[in-house]
């Protein structure tokens, strides 16, 4: 007969030795806390100015050709996504914070490389070594995170970090702004040393958490690898299906905005604005209902429906007049955000009690690669099925993102079953 628990509790875990204060000391449990908000809000603030200005650097200074850059980023982002598991497997097995201060000066070294850049092939070997290091230093600060932070409080505080991040890339964004007013290589070389100086602060920053100690290494054979583990794979696979959220923001709403509807152009600015804003003001909020299991899918299973109504929202715009057009969107944008905070808050919850205690760098590697595969092939299948094919696809669009959803609740089940998972029992997140 097998034992149940109850649908909110996760199995305890206890309180990693490296940080546990005497007594509860609270000074002693915020500073890993403020030092990982403040080590995330440098490498964001590095990256919202990256993210301005790097396509018109590459393009009006390096003079490489549109699509050759496109070619470069996204073979760069496939290394990536291959290079997450096995750097993560590194910082479970050498020390978190090592790997992660050494991938944040090597996404460092990265950026400042890309302004040596005078070729195509160049060009492709610092966007793969850049795309490594950043999916590396994802899965290395997470599994740093794991064993600094008590598990009933990891997504709380991955909520506050994403809302540092959101503000970090609104800052960055600023300064890219200013760059792109300038026009001038020197503007943009400017940029691209701020970027790689932050990943230097990132580092520093990463460097003075205290020490994870590295998990025991495993004799052959005592149990498979996260791509032998199944019901994980799968989740992964269903969140990076959600995922496909990421690239409406920056390039199909835009088109959809320009080619499909009569709404003033401005509104594409304007609606980046209100999802940075709202994201940062309440993912926190919209996190604190996540405690474990069962309240994670049910936190998916919501943001599955609200993204299916965003998108039948958004298909209305289209052929509207241009105010109306632009409530439209607007109301489309929020309910977005809704979905957005919803399920990152559940899947953050799932991806930690479904991997191993021990592995939770590989393990988390391999779920942030759904980031990386949904901001590479994104692009590509939401243009045609959005862009192109109008209001079907932005339905069948939103049946995706309910059937993934709700696909989640079996793979979890059985990934929860397996025994070596420290949420290794049954649960029903009815």
């Amino acid at each position: 007969m097998t034992t149940r628990t109850p649908p909110d509790r996760t199995p305890a875990d206890p309180t990693p030795t490296c940080w546990a204060p005497p007594g509860g000391g609270r000074a002693r449990r915020t500073a890993p806390r403020r030092l990982l908000a403040l080590a995330q809000l440098a490498g964001s603030v590095g990256d919202g100015a990256y993210y301005t200005t790097s396509a018109l650097y590459f393009t009006q200074v390096i003079g490489l050709a549109p699509a050759r850059v496109g070619l470069g980023l996204t073979l760069g982002w496939a290394v990536g996504s291959l290079a997450g598991v096995p750097l993560g497997r590194l910082a479970d097995r050498r020390g978190a914070r090592g790997t992660a201060v050494l991938l944040a000066l090597a996404t460092g070294l990265a950026v400042a490389s890309f302004t040596l850049v005078r070729g195509f092939v160049p060009f492709v070997l610092v966007a793969c070594g850049y795309a490594a290091a950043q999916s590396g230093l994802a899965a290395a600060r997470q599994a740093l995170l794991a064993g600094l932070v008590p598990a009933g409080e990891r997504t709380g505080l991955l909520a506050q970090l994403q809302a540092t991040l959101n503000a970090g890339l609104a800052v960055g964004a600023g300064l890219g702004g200013l760059a792109l007013h300038s026009g001038t290589r020197t503007a943009y070389v400017g940029v691209f040393a701020v970027d790689g100086v932050s990943f230097l602060v990132c580092a520093l920053l990463l460097a003075a958490l205290p020490r994870v100690a590295p998990g025991p290494a495993r004799p052959r054979g005592s149990g498979p690898g996260v791509l032998r583990d199944r019901p994980y794979t799968l989740l992964a696979l269903l969140n990076t299906v959600l995922l496909l959220r990421m690239p409406l923001l920056s390039l199909v709403l835009p088109l959809w905005i320009t080619e499909r509807t009569g709404a003033p152009v401005w509104l594409v600015s304007a609606l980046f604005v209100l999802n940075t804003a709202a994201v940062t003001l309440f993912q926190v909020r919209a996190a604190r209902g996540v405690t474990g299991l069962a309240s994670a899918m049910r936190a998916v299973r919501r943001a599955g429906w609200v993204m299916c109504a965003a998108c039948a929202v958004f298909a209305l715009s289209a052929g509207a007049s241009p105010w109306v057009a632009a409530g439209v969107l607007v109301l489309g944008s929020v309910l977005q955000v809704a979905a957005e905070t919803g399920q990152s808050a559940g899947s953050w919850q799932l991806s930690f009690d479904l991997a191993p205690a021990d592995r939770v760098g590989e393990y988390q590697g391999l779920f942030g690669t759904g980031v990386t595969v949904a901001r590479t092939l994104g692009p590509l299948v939401l243009t045609w099925l959005l862009v192109e094919w109008g209001t079907p696809g932005w339905l069948l669009l939103g049946a995706a993102m309910v059937g993934a959803s709700y696909a989640m609740g079996p793979a979890a089940r059985r990934a929860a079953a397996r025994g070596e998972h420290p949420a290794a029992l049954p649960l029903r997140a009815g």
